[in-house]
């Protein structure tokens, strides 16, 4: 048996115990926290003590809302950020500087480009993409994941042209004249991933784009290094198709697997997963599928979001919805009805009305204690939506780095109230429980970055977003991060804080988040122990 004790340093419990002496673990479990004699006492003489030098200890964070295997992807293809991209021109180059370095015909991908945040504040299109390459594929995804520019000869390969209908759920866009502008949304991502990939129809955009599992696994290695150099020992990957369940069960069985890890599994696999008779969750202590993902809208952060009133920018665009009303309570509803938790993904506030009414419907009809369905992203609810969800008892699963990348392009297309993005404090204030997330790639993994954001409502472009009535507090805000996420998944006995009998995922921290001026808090350096 392998016991420790740590002491010397600040001890972040995550509980009512504020800042105990001492925290004694044995074979990975959390045995006492309190005094050091009594520490010392509960795993014996011959356990070793460490001296944390200073040094905070706590629990690792969780991440509750990811896409961990998009994130490892995503890194090998070329970097379309706006800091690395501050133009389509700037764009352009990059990307045909990739090609150059590729076979010939391979397609060129690039990731995570903002309109908001362009010189020219438009998309890319098919025409800007030709200038890379027309002798082979080049797609752009938007940082959202929700949409894909592609050129003319993947147009043409995808055999999509003016005349093609939009699917249900999704938008093929066009210009003035009709054509075809090579920009995809939501549902219509599906064409991406060609006759032999994962296929999700209108329950979400398709970002599972097919490789090679060896390199999907290498994908994932890269992307699990990332989190836990930020002390992320617990991820929900919240869009699971068979492409990530093969990976995550092939990640376990190689040994690969670093993370304890949670899976909701997309809505377009709830009829197979019904059959089976999944009525709970399966699995043990490091993976585990929890229930079921379905989508509502499009993003705020692609101007798709489902709103009430018009965007600023075009007084007949109210967002994207992926199902109907009737269709959105008929998913919801049969996954309630045998004991699954659900995320539904509700950025706009009509599309949360909307998941509202539905898990309204299903608790009416199957009353359940406690279930935690939880509203993904959460970005614009009223507080209408927000009182009923404090009184449903619904989870807001938050990422407060987008309202710092985005939240000023959001506000400027949302026009009135959508500088009100991601209100936090508006949530705690009704009792709303909260969990803070990543939604990786879209913002990288960075707990203590988020945790910035979520209290001073900063802008990247300068100054706040909306006012600080929206903000919550850094000691809110960690709990967010770790508790917060534990609950949102159901593993608060076993993760998120540090209490006798709970896994010993222990981070330390080169500062104190709770005693330094809120500017340091994103400089902390986070390592994970063991």
């Amino acid at each position: 048996m392998t016991a420790q004790v740590f002491t010397g340093g600040d001890i972040l419990t995550m509980t009512e115990e504020r800042y105990p002496e001492a925290l004694a673990i044995r074979d990975g479990i959390i045995i006492a926290v309190g005094a050091l004699a009594d520490c010392r006492a509960s795993v014996g003489s011959g356990a070793e003590v460490i001296d944390l030098g200073g040094r905070v200890l706590m629990p690792g964070f969780i991440d509750a809302h990811c896409h961990p295997l998009m994130l490892g992807q995503s890194l090998t293809w070329v970097d379309c950020s706006p800091d690395q991209v501050p133009s389509i021109e700037a764009m352009v180059k990059l990307l045909a500087g990739r090609g150059g370095t590729l076979r010939a015909g391979a397609p060129i991908w690039g990731y995570g480009y903002h309109q908001g945040r362009l010189a020219e504040r438009r998309h890319p299109n098919r025409q800007d993409l030709d200038l890379v390459a027309t002798d082979r594929p080049v797609m752009v995804m938007h940082t959202s994941g929700h949409g894909i520019v592609v050129n003319t000869l993947m147009l043409q390969r995808m055999g999509v042209d003016d005349a093609t209908p939009d699917p249900d759920g999704g938008v093929i866009e066009r210009d003035a004249a009709g054509h075809a502008t090579g920009l995809l949304w939501d549902a219509a991502t599906d064409l991406i991933t060609g006759e032999g990939g994962v296929k999700i129809t209108n329950h979400g955009p398709n970002f599972h784009i097919p490789d090679a599992q060896s390199e999907l696994l290498d994908a994932l290695d890269l992307a699990q290094d990332i989190f836990l150099a930020k002390g992320v020992t617990t991820v929900l990957d919240a869009q699971v198709s068979r492409r990530e369940m093969s990976v995550w069960l092939a990640a376990r069985d190689l040994g690969r697997l670093r993370l304890r890890t949670g899976m909701l599994v997309l809505s377009s696999l709830l009829d197979e997963v019904l059959a089976l008779g999944l009525n709970s969750t399966l699995g043990d202590d490091q993976l585990a599928f929890l229930g079921i993902k379905c989508y509502a809208d499009g993003s705020l952060t692609s101007y798709n979001a489902n709103i009430s009133a018009d965007y600023a920018f075009d007084p007949c665009h109210h967002g994207h919805v992926y199902h109907s009303d009737s269709e959105l309570k008929d998913l919801i509803g049969r996954a309630h009805a045998v004991g699954l938790q659900v995320g539904i993904h509700a950025q706009g506030d009509a599309a949360i009305r909307s998941t509202l009414d539905a898990i309204q419907q299903a608790q009416s009809m199957f009353p359940r204690s406690d279930v935690r369905h939880r509203v993904e992203h959460c970005g614009l609810p009223g507080d209408e939506e927000i009182a009923r969800m404090a009184d449903l008892g619904v989870f807001a699963v938050n990422q407060s780095q987008h309202h710092f990348l985005y939240g000023k392009a959001v506000a400027r297309a949302v026009g009135a109230g959508g500088d009100r993005y991601n209100p936090l404090g508006s949530l705690h204030r009704a009792g709303v429980e909260v969990a803070l997330s990543s939604d990786a790639p879209v913002s990288m993994p960075d707990p203590l970055a988020t945790v910035f954001a979520a209290v001073t409502r900063a802008s990247v472009e300068g100054g706040v977003v909306g006012d600080l009535s929206e903000s919550i507090t850094v000691e809110q805000a960690l709990w967010a991060h770790t508790m917060g996420g534990a609950r949102s998944m159901h593993r608060e006995a076993k993760v998120g804080s540090l209490a006798p009998g709970k896994f010993a995922d222990l981070i330390t921290l080169d500062q104190n988040p709770l005693k330094v001026a809120v500017a340091e808090i994103p400089f902390i350096q986070a390592r994970v122990l063991g």
